[in-house]
């Protein structure tokens, strides 16, 4: 197959959790840019709607729903109206995520529970609900973001995230199991792991920790509206289909330091 026609994404559906802003919208644009149908969802829908409407001048379909994934209905309902509207799930980034800043011993319960109940348990019910359309149709691509944070512990003086570094470690295991679950259904699974972008949940802790992050990073630089894109692409394209339960770190090489 010609190089290009790898990457192509044209009559593809993909569903974005936590698509209207920050890296969901990166991820959202990029397979918009390679010609999938992209449906985006969230709490905030009306962010969603915002970029939706942005992407429909690249000539492709768009949806924009209300969606908390810790829900089971809200879910069903995403996954249902996605299949309504263009007939098939094809590619699935679980994208939406919460945090909590605080020291181990000061971290309230609900405070775990919800950084938890986001980041893992949501993940698994939108594999799991998407993952019933793509085993009937015998192929999908699964792309969960995990995080730097995953890899190991950081330092307490600028990353003081147990709830988030635990739940991002579990979404890599929960890649790999998944991976190994479902490849007898042609349904590729992987996880992208950023380290440090500019988001609405990420500033405070990048104003902080400015010196310690870029010092650490062999680019000497955080990462930008586009770094992400390439990552995606691939793993949402017919180019990585020989690729799963693998985890893609895109931070500038500080994992490699």
């Amino acid at each position: 197959m010609n190089v290009i026609k790898l990457f192509d994404l044209t009559g593809k559906t993909a569903i974005v959790t936590g698509g209207g802003r920050g890296l969901g919208q990166q991820f959202a644009e990029a397979l918009a840019e390679a010609g999938a149908n992209v449906v985006l969802c969230s709490r905030k829908v009306e962010a969603c709607q915002e970029i939706a409407g942005q992407l429909a001048d690249l000539k492709v379909r768009t949806l924009a729903l209300s969606c908390d994934i810790t829900n089971p209905d809200d879910v069903k309902n995403v996954v249902s109206e996605t299949v309504s509207t263009f007939g098939t799930i094809d590619i699935l980034v679980n994208n939406s995520g919460a945090t909590w800043g605080a020291p181990v011993v000061d971290m309230p319960y609900e405070a775990w529970k919800k950084v938890i109940d986001v980041n893992v348990t949501g993940t698994f019910l939108m594999s799991q609900e998407a993952g019933k359309r793509m085993i009937e149709q015998k192929s999908g691509k699964i792309i969960n973001i995990a995080s730097v944070a995953g890899l190991g512990g950081t330092d307490p003086r600028f990353m003081d995230t147990i709830g988030y570094n635990t739940s991002k470690g579990a979404v890599i295991t929960f890649t790999k199991d998944l991976a190994v679950k479902w490849g007898q259904y042609n349904i590729n699974v992987n996880a992208i792991a950023p380290g440090f972008f500019p988001t609405k949940m990420s500033k405070i802790l990048m104003e902080r920790g400015k010196e310690a992050i870029l010092g650490g990073t062999p680019l000497n630089r955080f990462g930008n509206a586009d770094d992400l894109k390439g990552a995606a692409l691939f793993l949402a394209s017919s180019a990585s289909d020989y690729i799963t339960g693998d985890v893609l770190v895109v931070d500038g090489g500080a994992h490699a330091m």
